[in-house]
């Protein structure tokens, strides 16, 4: 169990921020790091070409150690949409073959399958959401001989139920299927071993579990398909870019591994640095603690949630760092404007009430949480 990290944070302490699925607050060291990394422009002739490199590397490294993998396998994106993009540009579909979604699902992770199946005149299979969101065996029962591509989350992003990723790996592996995964909201906050899993792809977004800035992230590409075309062709993808007088030597061959998938102007000087500072933090606090102490957080929120009579999955259906509650009757009127008022922070998705803490949230959040919950319900 980690201590509270309020004070790590920017945080009003009159005010109950339970909303990191929707974006991190920003820890007071990226701060400064964003705002030294800022003012570099100002001088641009104190950067040199390893700066257009360190960072990256750095990147790359970090999150591969937090996810299992290899530093090799992983691309730097903008997004978690580029990043499936290049997952559905790549794999085969063909004509009668289906593509696996979950029933409201984030619109990243449709909108470019739905396309992908228009162009291959695919099947998209969605998998409705099952009594008691117990996701892993609805997605099991919808994977057959057909499916091309399961494409899900580790959590649903509405309200944290849980998909077990290493029991829809090991079954996409027995029909050939790819799992391409969006890592979103669970990266970060709970473990997940890219080793174990064996995706194809996972693309995961910065700015939410992360910790991270915004239009930054990551991709795992699994080697079988790190010969494939990228999504575009800049100059520092191409093997030995790191020779600036050479650049005009051009190169038919890429960086190694995936980094042939980095987006242009991965260098972000701006913003690099933010993304290394974040992931060296997570890295000191360690996954499995976070994960352990966002859990007795989300298990005191629970208890007090069905105590009023509000209907919450069990503790084995839903990720450790966050949940859903929802009204028997749907949620009162101007629900969330009612909660702002009091300073309490939370999202609605769908019909569910997302709540979702982090290190730098206390007793008194939760008591002011519940303070408004009472006073609605």
């Amino acid at each position: 169990m980690l201590p509270c990290q309020r004070a790590l944070f920017d945080l009003p302490d009159d005010t109950a921020y339970l909303n990191c699925a929707f974006m991190a607050p920003q820890l007071r060291s990226i701060t400064e790091v964003g705002l030294q990394s800022v003012a570099l422009k100002s001088a641009p002739w104190n950067l040199g070409a390893e700066d257009f490199f360190r960072d990256t590397e750095r990147a790359r490294a970090l999150f591969a150690g937090l996810t299992h993998a290899q530093a090799d396998d992983i691309a730097l994106i903008p997004s978690v949409s580029y990043g499936l993009g290049v997952a559905a540009s790549i794999l085969p579909v063909s004509r009668g073959q289906n593509i696996l979604l979950l029933a409201e699902q984030f619109p990243s992770n449709v909108h470019v399958w739905r396309e992908r199946a228009r162009s291959s005149s695919a099947e998209i299979r969605t998998v409705p959401r099952p009594p008691g969101d117990a996701w892993t065996a609805g997605v099991l029962d919808a994977i057959d001989s057909n499916t091309a591509v399961i494409a899900i989350p580790n959590v649903h992003w509405t309200d944290g139920s849980l998909v077990d990723l290493r029991a829809v790996g090991a079954r996409a592996r027995e029909v050939g299927a790819a799992l391409v995964i969006d890592a979103t909201q669970s990266l970060g906050a709970m473990p997940l071993s890219i080793a174990e899993v064996q995706p194809d792809f996972l693309a995961c977004a910065s700015y939410k579990w992360m910790l991270g800035p915004y239009s930054t992230g990551f991709l795992y590409v699994h080697p079988r398909w790190q010969e494939s075309p990228p999504l575009e062709h800049n100059w520092q993808n191409r093997e030995g870019s790191e020779d600036f007088a050479a650049l005009v030597d051009y190169r038919d061959t890429f960086q190694p591994g995936a980094r042939r998938f980095d987006v242009g102007e991965r260098s972000n000087f701006a913003l690099m640095p933010m993304v290394v500072e974040a992931l060296e933090q997570l890295t000191r606090w360690g996954i499995e603690e976070i994960a352990e102490t966002l859990r007795e957080k989300t298990h005191a929120i629970a208890t007090l949630a069905r105590d009023l009579g509000l209907e919450v999955a069990g503790a084995e259906a839903r990720g450790p760092h966050m949940l859903g509650i929802r009204f028997p009757q749907g949620a009162p009127a101007d629900f969330l404007a009612f909660l702002r008022a009091r300073n309490v922070h939370v999202s609605q998705r769908g019909d569910s009430i997302r709540i979702s803490p982090h290190l730098y949230n206390n007793a008194a959040d939760t008591h002011r949480l519940f303070e408004a919950l009472r006073a609605i319900t």
